[in-house]
């Protein structure tokens, strides 16, 4: 049986058994959800991919987006209000919606989004609730700055998120870190994981929209990112320059960025430029997932990466950074993975070398990521919406 047929039978499974907070959520005239477009960002579709399993599960949804271009999705059965060019544009707009509607409740992702819909139910008077989704590690994206950016960075926020009635982090890391950083208690956050794994990944993945590399019988190691420091693709190249010299294999890196030009100059400094291919972004990563040999993670830092999970779902195997946070979650402390330190680019070339070696069968990796589906995500969130109202 295949992953798509089997995600269809469990997805028959679940809407056959009607969740305990079904009646609860089900009062809700609708579930507003209040959201920055900044691109082609992770959150931005792991909030589109929630909207629809909420609307599988019989909730109405409206969108209160910010757009800098206007441009927004078009969603089935999901009315979409364009609030504003900027998160900071749409408070007053924000603030209006909250007093003519009162809703119970308002989900709302990213940083300078909860602190703008807390400030609007403060102006509006509201009794709304304020759902809030973070998914970066606020610590390590601030480690080499200042300390007075740091400060200025962090006060907005600890004065801010206490007065969220619920902020859900990606990962355990983020979580103890949000705890950290906004002084939170315990209760204040909740670890919902992300709704990476969906039908399409495993649609797009026998699609033709992938590298002529991946038909050769050298073997390809992926990459998949933005082009910038957290992603940690200059040690790839430093350990994929030690595993060349070693091995005949080639190195796919699919993601667009400001580093393209020093990463570019790295290769060619390093030898390697002849076997590394940068060809920007896809919007279709996992068919060249479905076709690699090795998945790759280098970061820096992370939430809960969404490509990871997305590379062991297609039995992918792979090799991590042990950076903060959610590799370690993800592949269970290195039982579907190793993990090397942050910035060790010899202990990457190595763990490379042996996992291009491994025997180890690939149908046991999706097993590491069935927390991560769709269905399993939004009925997560749901029941932590329901105990609030």
């Amino acid at each position: 049986m295949s992953n798509e047929d089997s995600w269809r039978i469990k997805k028959r499974q679940v809407m056959l058994t009607q969740p305990t907070w079904f009646g609860t959520i089900d009062n809700m005239k609708k579930l507003p959800i209040f959201l920055n477009f900044s691109g082609n960002g992770g959150v931005e579709q792991m909030v589109l991919n929630l909207i629809r399993g909420f609307g599988d599960r019989g909730v109405a949804v409206e969108l209160l987006a910010a757009s800098r271009d206007g441009k927004l999705p078009a969603l089935e059965g999901v009315r979409v209000m364009h609030l504003g060019r900027h998160t900071r544009l749409a408070l007053p707009a924000l603030v209006r919606y909250l007093r003519t509607e009162r809703p119970p409740l308002l989900f709302v992702a990213k940083d300078r989004a909860i602190r703008t819909a807390l400030l609007a139910r403060r102006l509006a008077a509201a009794e709304t609730k304020i759902v809030g989704r973070l998914g970066t590690h606020l610590s390590q994206s601030l480690r080499h700055k200042s300390a007075w950016q740091r400060k200025l960075r962090c006060l907005p926020i600890q004065y801010w998120y206490p007065k969220a009635d619920r902020l859900i982090a990606v990962s355990h890391g983020v979580a103890e870190d949000l705890r950290k950083t906004a002084k939170l208690s315990r209760q204040q956050v909740t670890v919902i994981r992300n709704p990476t794994i969906t039908p399409e990944v495993f649609a797009l993945a026998e699609m033709a929209d992938y590298h002529p590399w991946l038909d050769d019988a050298v073997p390809v190691l992926l990459g998949v990112g933005r082009l910038t420091r957290q992603k940690g693709f200059d040690v790839l190249l430093k350990a994929f320059a030690q595993v060349r010299r070693r091995r005949r294999c080639r190195l796919l890196i699919l993601g667009e960025g400001r580093q393209r030009s020093n990463l570019q100059q790295q290769a060619h400094r390093l030898g390697i430029d002849k076997d590394v291919a940068m060809p920007g972004f896809s919007s279709n990563p996992y068919a060249a997932m479905r076709r690699a040999d090795l998945f790759v993670l280098p970061s820096r830092w992370e939430g809960s990466p969404n490509v990871l999970i997305e590379a062991l779902a297609l039995q992918l195997p792979v090799v991590a950074a042990d950076c903060p946070s959610g590799p370690r979650e993800i592949l269970k402390n290195g039982a579907y993975g190793p993990l090397v330190p942050v910035e060790d680019a010899d202990a990457l070339a190595s763990a490379i070398i042996k996992q291009l070696q491994s025997s180890r069968p690939r149908e046991d990796l999706p097993q590491a990521v069935a927390d991560y589906t769709l269905e399993k995500s939004a009925d997560t969130y749901l029941q932590t919406f329901s105990e609030l109202i």
